[in-house]
């Protein structure tokens, strides 16, 4: 489609065109009832408006419409591209606004039907301060200090966000209990579970973080010494034949 000219409000065309106009362009500096504009000027059409007056920033121009001293230029290549750029930006915005998804539901130890039973689960409390529920009770052996294990384990914070699980990674956590290699109160609520057990840890600041994790992106970041939340599951432990 060929485009001779364009009549309209200049004012308005200008402000909406100006933040758009292509690097690299020869422009002419205007002065439209008082508001100064930026009009791009390679292959140049005229638009009728209002003028006050014009200073050029290029060397030709074709002139045309109602002013006969000033005038002010637009050109149609820009304005074609203006509309197509607004077309394929708006059209983008909405497909990216409809492609959100619902949040990817985590692994967990214990799913909503666990989290109903837990509340009826009596609330057991150690010397230490660590607290823990059952969510099952294993039928296997308890771990002997110095013993390697492997458990898997959901971290949450008090919220309930979890910071760090095995599950997403898709192995269990192997290491030696009773050795200090795991917080205080993770060593301590293991020791007493049976292979096959699970396990709701409710562990106090003094035994959980002394320094606090950093946040990973997406996870939460853990104060030092504040409370947190494991749900273990006592897998297997290496070398130990079940009694």
């Amino acid at each position: 489609m060929s485009l001779q000219s364009i009549t309209m409000s200049s004012s308005s065309l200008l402000s909406w065109a100006h933040p758009l106009l292509p690097f690299g362009s020869r422009v002419a500096r205007t002065s439209i009832n008082g508001h100064h504009q930026i009009v791009h000027t390679n292959k140049l059409i005229s638009f009728e408006g209002n003028c006050s007056d014009v200073n050029l920033g290029c060397k030709a121009f074709f002139r045309r419409g109602k002013c006969n001293d000033e005038i002010s230029l637009l050109s149609r290549r820009n304005v074609i591209s203006l509309i197509f750029g607004s077309l394929a930006f708006d059209f983008g915005s909405s497909r990216v606004i409809g492609a959100g998804l619902p949040p990817e539901e985590k692994p967990k130890i214990c799913d909503d039907a666990c989290e109903k039973e837990l509340e009826n689960v009596p609330m057991m409390t150690t010397e230490s301060g660590l607290q823990y529920k059952d969510i099952k009770v294993g039928e296997g052996p308890s771990p002997p200090i110095g013993f390697q294990v492997a458990a898997n384990y959901v971290a949450m914070v008090p919220s309930g966000q979890i910071f760090d699980s095995s599950l997403e990674k898709g192995l269990p956590y192997i290491f030696r209990v009773g050795s200090g290699q795991v917080i205080k109160g993770l060593d301590e609520g293991i020791l007493s579970m049976k292979v096959g057990g699970k396990r709701r840890l409710y562990i106090p600041g003094s035994l959980a973080f002394p320094k606090g994790l950093n946040s990973a992106p997406g996870r939460p970041r853990v104060a030092p010494n504040s409370p947190v939340t494991f749900d273990v599951s006592l897998e297997y432990i290496p070398g130990l034949e079940d009694e």
